[in-house]
Parts: C-alpha cells; sequence; structure tokens
C-alpha cells in the first residue's frame, strides 16, 4: 500500500487501540497495524475467477474460487456470509451460555435463565421421557371443542393457529401511539402458492404434507388420522385460496384500514370478534387496523360454515406441530423431515448443542446480547460506523438534489426524511427487562409458554404506553439490518459489523463496497416503493407530487421488468414486484455508497485512490459487494425463495444491481459484447 496514502481503518497510537476513522493528519499507519481478516485489504482476492469475465458474470467473476470450495454446513439449507458470521456470533453465544451455566447463579438472574434455558433444551432424557405429556391436557381439550365460540376462543391462545394473527405496533397512520391490528392468518405450508401451483414439487408437497399431518395425528393417539388430515388440508386450501398474494400483502396502503370495533363486526360479522378479542385480552380495545381486508372478512364468512370438528383437528394438529421442536425426539425429527428436509433440502440436522445455542439466543436475545457486545464490539467500531452512516447520509442529500425527474416540492420532503433517519448501530441503549420470566431447568414447554404469556403480557402494555423509541426488534448478535417506515431508523446490530461487511483494518473502498452498500440499502428501504409512502415522523401518507410519483414508478416498473427476466430455474423467474423493495435498496445503496466513497477520497486523498494487487480503488469497492453474497443454495431453497421472497436470489443482488451502475463499466471495461451489459439509456437510476 501506498504509505503516503493514510485513509484506511487503522489504530489510533493511544494506550487503548481506539479505533477510529483516520484522516489526513495521519500520514502512514504504524508498522504494527493489525492487517484486514480477508486478504491483504479486504478482498479474498484469490477466488477472483481466471476465465470468467467480469461482464458475463460478475458474481462468478468474484466469488468462482468460493463457490467451488465451499460446503454445505449440516443444519442449513443456503451458506455464505451471512452464515459464517451467524456461526462466529454462535460459537460466541455458546460461551456466554456455557459460563452462565456454570454460574451457580440466583434465580431471576440473567445468569440463571439463560443457563437453565439452556439445561431444559438439552434435557433430552426428560424431553424423550416426557413425551406428548406436556401438552397432552390442551390437545385433550382442543379435540373436545363442541362449538364455534369454543374455537375462536382457542385461537386467540399462545401456541395455536388462528384464521387471523393479532398483533400490537405501530398505527403506520399515526406513528406516536401503538394500535391492534389484524390480519389474515392460519396455513400450515409456508404460503398460498403451495396449495395452488401445479407444478413440480408441489403437488407433491401437498400429498407429503397430507401425509405428515395424518402421521402427527396418529403418533398422538388421535382417531381417525386420514380423515382428520384431508380434512385439515381441505380447510387450508379454502383458506390460501382466500389469502392475498405476497404481491398485494407488500402494498402499505391497501394493507391499512382503521375501523372501531363496532366497524370490524359490522365488516366481519360471522366470527365471533368479542370472544376472541376477550380472551386475547383486548376486550376493551376501541379500533384495529386490518390488513388484507378481504381476506379477514372471507375468512371469517367461512368461519361458521366449517364444521366443529373440522376446526377441532386443524387446532389439534397444529398444536402439536407448533410444539413438535421442543417435543420428544419423535415428533421433532418428523418436523425437521417434512419443513426443513422436504420444503428446503435441508439434508442433516444440526447437533442438539448447536440448536440449543440458537434456540436460547433466540428468546433471551438480550440477555445475551448485552454480554455479547462487551466482548464482541468495541466502542470504536459504532464510531466508525457512525462516520460511515453520515457520508452516506451526505451522499444520499447531494443525489437528491441533483435528481432532475424529481421537483422541488417533492424534493424538499425527501430531504427533510433523510435527514430525519435515525441510525442505531450495534445495540440498544436500554435493555429489556426479562426478570420476571421464570425460567427452570428442567420445564422446556412450560419456560416457553411463560416466556410468551410475558411476551404478550409486554406487547399489551404498549397500547398504554409511549412509543418505545428505544426498543430494538433484532438482538445485536443478529447478522442482519434494518428499516422501520414508521420509525424512519435504519438498524445494524453489532453481529453484521464483521468482515466481509465491515473490518476496520480494510481499504476503505472494501468498507464503503461493503458495509456501506448495505448503510445505503438500509437508507434505501426508507425511500423504495413502500418505504416511501411514509414521511419524515414515519406518518403513511402521500407527501409525493403526482409528476414525482409518476417517473418515480416509470423507473421502477423498469426494475421489476428487469428482475422479471432472471431465471435461476427451469420455468420460474425471480418475481420482480415481489422483490422491488429489495431490488431498489440494492441498487440506490450501492449508487449512495459509490457517491460516498468518492467523497471520502475527496476528503482525504484529492480524491485519489492506489491500485493494490492490481485493482483500482473502484475495482475494490465492487469487488467488496459482489463479495458480500457469495452464496450457495440447495435447489430447493432457491425455489421457495422465489415463491416466498423478498429477497432476490444472491447472484441477482451482485448481477442484478452492478450492470445498471455506469461506474462498474468504466471499472471493468464491459462491452456490448459481455451478457451483462445493458445500454445506457436502459439502464435503471432511481437513486
Amino acid at each position: 500500500m501506498n504509505q503516503t496514502f493514510a485513509v484506511r481503518f487503522i489504530p489510533a497510537l493511544a494506550a487503548a487501540g481506539a479505533l477510529f476513522l483516520t484522516a489526513c493528519q495521519v500520514e502512514s499507519p504504524p508498522a504494527e497495524a493489525p492487517s484486514p481478516r480477508l486478504g491483504d485489504w479486504g478482498v479474498e482476492i484469490e477466488h477472483v475467477s481466471d476465465s470468467t469475465r467480469p461482464g458475463e458474470d460478475f458474481n462468478e467473476y468474484v466469488n468462482q474460487g468460493w463457490i467451488d470450495a465451499a460446503e454445505m454446513p449440516a443444519g442449513f439449507s443456503r451458506f455464505g456470509a451471512f452464515t459464517e458470521l451467524a456461526l462466529e456470533a454462535e460459537e460466541n453465544v455458546g460461551a456466554i451460555i456455557e459460563e452462565s451455566q456454570n454460574a451457580m447463579a440466583e434465580p431471576g438472574t440473567a445468569e440463571q435463565q439463560i443457563g437453565d434455558m439452556y439445561a431444559a433444551y438439552m434435557d433430552t432424557e426428560t424431553i424423550d421421557a416426557l413425551g406428548l405429556s406436556p401438552i397432552q391436557s390442551e390437545l385433550d381439550e382442543l379435540l373436545a371443542v363442541s362449538d364455534h365460540e369454543a374455537v375462536a376462543q382457542w385461537m386467540a391462545k399462545n401456541g395455536t393457529n388462528s384464521i387471523v394473527a393479532t398483533y400490537i405496533t405501530q398505527d403506520a397512520k399515526n406513528p406516536s401511539r401503538y394500535v391492534t391490528h389484524v390480519r389474515q392468518s392460519g396455513l400450515g405450508l409456508p404460503n398460498r402458492d403451495y396449495y395452488s401451483r401445479d407444478d413440480a414439487p408441489f403437488p407433491e408437497h401437498r400429498e407429503a404434507y397430507v401425509d405428515y399431518i395424518e402421521a402427527t395425528l396418529e403418533r398422538a393417539g388421535v382417531d381417525e388420522p386420514r380423515a382428520r388430515a384431508e380434512a385439515v388440508m381441505d380447510l387450508e386450501t379454502q383458506l390460501a385460496d382466500i389469502h392475498w398474494s405476497r404481491v398485494q400483502q407488500r402494498d402499505r396502503e391497501a394493507n391499512y384500514q382503521l375501523k372501531s370495533l363496532e366497524e370490524l363486526i359490522e365488516f366481519a360479522p360471522d366470527f365471533p370478534w368479542q370472544t376472541y378479542l376477550a380472551e386475547r385480552q383486548l376486550g376493551d380495545i376501541d379500533e384495529v387496523v386490518v390488513a388484507t381486508n378481504t381476506a379477514v372478512q372471507q375468512s371469517a364468512a367461512l368461519f361458521p360454515e366449517v364444521p366443529v370438528d373440522t376446526w377441532a383437528s386443524y387446532l389439534a394438529f397444529h398444536w402439536i406441530n407448533n410444539h413438535a421442536p421442543v417435543l420428544s425426539a419423535d415428533y421433532a425429527d418428523a418436523h425437521f423431515d417434512f419443513f426443513s428436509r422436504r420444503l428446503n433440502g435441508v439434508e442433516e440436522q444440526r447437533d442438539r448443542a448447536q440448536r440449543g445455542i440458537s434456540f436460547v439466543s433466540g428468546r433471551l436475545g438480550e440477555l445475551i446480547g448485552q454480554v455479547y457486545v462487551q466482548r464482541h464490539f468495541p466502542p470504536e467500531y459504532r464510531e466508525q460506523m457512525e462516520t460511515l452512516v453520515e457520508y452516506l447520509r451526505r451522499a444520499f442529500a447531494e443525489r437528491l438534489a441533483t435528481l432532475e425527474w424529481m421537483d422541488d416540492e417533492t424534493r424538499v420532503e425527501a430531504q427533510a426524511k433523510l435527514e430525519a433517519f435515525l441510525p442505531k448501530i450495534g445495540y440498544p441503549d436500554r435493555w429489556r427487562d426479562y426478570s420476571a420470566v421464570e425460567v427452570e431447568a428442567d420445564d422446556l414447554i412450560g419456560n416457553l409458554n411463560r416466556l410468551a404469556d410475558w411476551s404478550w403480557e409486554d406487547s399489551l402494555a404498549r397500547l398504554n404506553e409511549p412509543v418505545r423509541d428505544w426498543e430494538w426488534f433484532m438482538s445485536p448478535q443478529t447478522v442482519n439490518a434494518y428499516y422501520s417506515p414508521t420509525r424512519n431508523e435504519i438498524v445494524f446490530p453489532a453481529a453484521i459489523l464483521q468482515p466481509p461487511f465491515f473490518d476496520p483494518f480494510a481499504d476503505p473502498a472494501v468498507n464503503f463496497g461493503a458495509i456501506g452498500g448495505v448503510i445505503g440499502h438500509e437508507m434505501g428501504h426508507g425511500f423504495d416503493d413502500q418505504g416511501s409512502r411514509s414521511d419524515s415522523q414515519g406518518v403513511l401518507r402521500n407527501w409525493w407530487t403526482d409528476d414525482s410519483r409518476a417517473e418515480f414508478e416509470k423507473r421502477t416498473a423498469a426494475l421489476v421488468a428487469q428482475y422479471d427476466g432472471f431465471s435461476p430455474l427451469p420455468n420460474m423467474t425471480v418475481n420482480g414486484s415481489l422483490s422491488l423493495g429489495e431490488n431498489i435498496g440494492d441498487l440506490g445503496g450501492l449508487s449512495i455508497a459509490y457517491q460516498a466513497y468518492h467523497m471520502y477520497l475527496d476528503d482525504h486523498s484529492g480524491g485519489m485512490a492506489p491500485v493494490l494487487d492490481g485493482f483500482t480503488g473502484d475495482q475494490r469497492f465492487f469487488l467488496a459487494w459482489a463479495q458480500v453474497w457469495r452464496t450457495i443454495e440447495t435447489e430447493e431453497s432457491l425455489r421457495a425463495r422465489l415463491i416466498r421472497g423478498p429477497h432476490s436470489p444472491a447472484m441477482y443482488r451482485v448481477n442484478g444491481v452492478v450492470r445498471n451502475i455506469d461506474a462498474w463499466y468504466d471499472a471493468f471495461d464491459v462491452t456490448p459484447e459481455d451478457a451483462l451489459y445493458i445500454a445506457p439509456e436502459n439502464r435503471v437510476n432511481i437513486w
């Protein structure tokens, strides 16, 4: 590296070893500066193909060596950078759990709860000896329901299925308060397409599902298991016919209908709402937001037409199935065989200890997260991320200021929204309090029931509270990120802030191309086809002029058409409408990150970047983005992804994006003879 080019992330010379985004006053890194984890400057260039041109298949060009060598770990249907980091985080979480088990902690402490939850999960001798007994009494009651009122009452309980889902979240048109929401629910297969598609393997999946229902009921000693299984399948098929598609469910305006309780009852009178809501501890609410409204209405109309015996079979099966992963091995293994092996192509179940770590982390996430960030996320990482976020914000603001297709009235609103973005990085500043949850080392089902009850009580409390601005919806050890339109916030948990996404010792081009692209992606969600419907305060309203919205939709339609043409499996294509929000996020995010990178170069090195190992700064930027998405995946998992969305397959999160960015063509000398080439006038440029 050119020793006078001081624009990399390096340690300061303080005794504490703090890490900062260096400025031009530091002329060169100290000799003892730590190296990037991946390669000499942040990308493992040994995986770059020597036979594929960048313009033919950029994903393959960057990642072919890794793809050829990668092996699918047991228990996974997809493996890539996200999985690698998740496994690393899991190892770190495992150490925290082990220490908690050995702590001999007092009841009610975090260490006791963590240790005993894991112990309960790992006590397979007790779990197998108990068999179905932890849920048997409720199963008997479900099989004995005698009227539709009782069915509705059971649908409101934790652990059962219901034709409507009820939850409490912010009011999209008044984000300063919480409100109860209801929406369609009730299917056992992943979504409605699994009930209707006639192409292989969906008819076989349906046959196997009926067999699985039958075997589950038979194992539980329920009479007439085959007849009940067929009745359940018929019922769910009727529900599936009613349900909205995944594309329809993305429409935030269509999914918002605020109704008084009286209006809800009038709208869908055939379902006993008052019985259901009373059991759900919502008997005193005045209003609800109804999503998927026609599905809710038609499901309610179907409710009294279905015999009580059929509802009993439906509830009984799902009661067992929802608990199956934590029941004895015969139930847990059968559940894995159908839902993981058949539907997603996972050949082998993970080791019980690994599953136990994931289980505890998923249920007591912030208890573990508090220790995790102390050990694995230095405060300096937060500072560096905040610097990167502000570069992305500046770049986005400049792009908004020069958008030719947006008029000034809309531009003012867009700039206000960008300025109001709240970044949350690493971990929450306030943690959830789980101390009221009783956790016992020999009562796995009881632990889950008590945790579910606590969680619902906590959710109910929101109805009488100010909005919890401190609340996070991912734990720090989660390898992911998100944007919330009602909060107008972008959130990056600690575990994703590692290579290949973020490396404090990597070349700046790599960090801007990797985590910068991810930051831009989440910012882009605020301006995608749905996030853009909320304003700077998170209010769902139209802040666009008609002309600007029409120009925006003309560009998004072109992006939909591009992705509709991608076909990773025979007779199956990406659904460009379903994946539109994510595709806008990817394209806008990487475009913004590229501009932010050059702003950084202007600030620190006169706009110049060195050539490293023969790669220019721009080339390294795009290499870093592609490295993030290196992935192998089973055919079954890929098929499910195409149907369920909303993310495009990994190869298109590389190729589908870069081919729309002019700078990529210049960086890699892409010509009209290359497969990924798009004529300049046909490239999509939204943000």
